[in-house]
């Protein structure tokens, strides 16, 4: 049974992951080598959680709980130590993830389940120069941002793994409010990226074309498809809808679709011109003064209402 926790990594998605762990009750031990990151945090978490009880999500008495499960550290092997399960949020290179599970290798007790939170990297890669043992007790465990807010972890099934092993992780998420999806197959993306990619490359191909303004094509997606799908999976919708209309319309629809394999030029032509979104203020729309902020927030409210929902379904 999994009862101590480290996450590797404070910064943009590893304090969330930290603190919704201490949320539910599980120590954790958040560990940092940028001791930047490492400071910043405490102020994250309280800000999110705090956000959570404005909301009327969770209360003072969970954030004061969540809080007081987490442990800083700067030192990695005091860290995981004594660690049933570690889960990185370090950058998305191969070259890190792997000189960080060797030093886990190293530090951690036979038992610890070693996860990886990438969404673009192959387990097999990470986890190539690890004892063969050792392989058996690694994942990939990949959240969406904001972690604490997102319910869906993505969870590799690949076979390398006891089923007992994989229960008890299963389990994990499950006790922690997560929605776990199980993957079976180590491909580029896992699912939810899979499915979001295709759908924005759909999208940047109809701005593209001018087929719509940016306004209107979120639009059509926000109160569409999206707003079915915040409820119903795509799947389902095929069911509701009746199989033999799906496949007309496919047939009808699918080779008039963008079949891109790289990304789109506007897309690589707004990258050069430095239009990179909220960070910076412009990106497909402007967002001048404090629209950034108010954009974030409204945001994140919307998805705290959506969480609530989901509690029903």
């Amino acid at each position: 049974m999994i009862k101590q926790i480290a996450v590797i990594g404070a910064g943009t998605m590893g304090h969330g992951v930290a603190h919704t762990f201490a949320r539910h009750g599980y120590k954790v031990n958040l560990y940092d080598s940028f001791s930047a990151s490492l400071e910043s945090a405490p102020k994250k978490m309280k800000n999110e959680l705090q956000f959570m009880v404005d909301e009327d999500y969770i209360t003072c008495e969970e954030m004061e709980r969540a809080l007081n499960n987490i442990k800083l550290s700067g030192d990695l092997a005091e860290s995981v130590q004594t660690a049933d399960y570690v889960i990185e949020a370090i950058p998305e290179r191969i070259d890190l993830k792997k000189e960080l599970f060797a030093s886990l290798d190293a530090y951690c007790p036979a038992h610890t389940v070693f996860a990886s939170n990438t969404s673009s990297l192959k387990l097999g890669d990470i986890v190539a120069d690890l004892p063969e043992e050792r392989k058996k007790h690694c994942m990939i465990s990949h959240w969406y941002n904001p972690a604490y807010l997102i319910p869906i972890v993505e969870l590799s099934k690949f076979g390398n793994m006891d089923e007992d092993v994989f229960q008890d992780v299963y389990n994990l998420y499950v006790n922690s409010g997560k929605k776990p999806v199980c993957v079976c197959k180590d491909i580029p993306g896992m699912i939810a990226n899979r499915l979001l990619h295709a759908l924005a490359r759909e999208a940047f191909h109809l701005v593209e074309i001018g087929a719509g303004s940016p306004e209107d094509i979120d639009n059509a997606m926000k109160f569409g498809p999206c707003f079915r799908s915040a409820t119903t999976g795509i799947l389902e919708v095929v069911d509701l809808g009746g199989v033999d209309i799906w496949l007309a319309g496919e047939d009808n629809i699918l080779p008039a679709l963008d079949n891109s394999d790289k990304a789109c030029d506007m897309l690589r032509n707004l990258a050069k011109e430095g239009r990179m979104g909220v960070k910076n203020g412009k990106g497909f729309f402007e967002y001048p003064g404090d629209r950034a902020a108010e954009v974030q927030d409204a945001f994140f409210k919307r998805l705290v209402i959506q969480l609530k929902a989901s509690a029903h379904y």
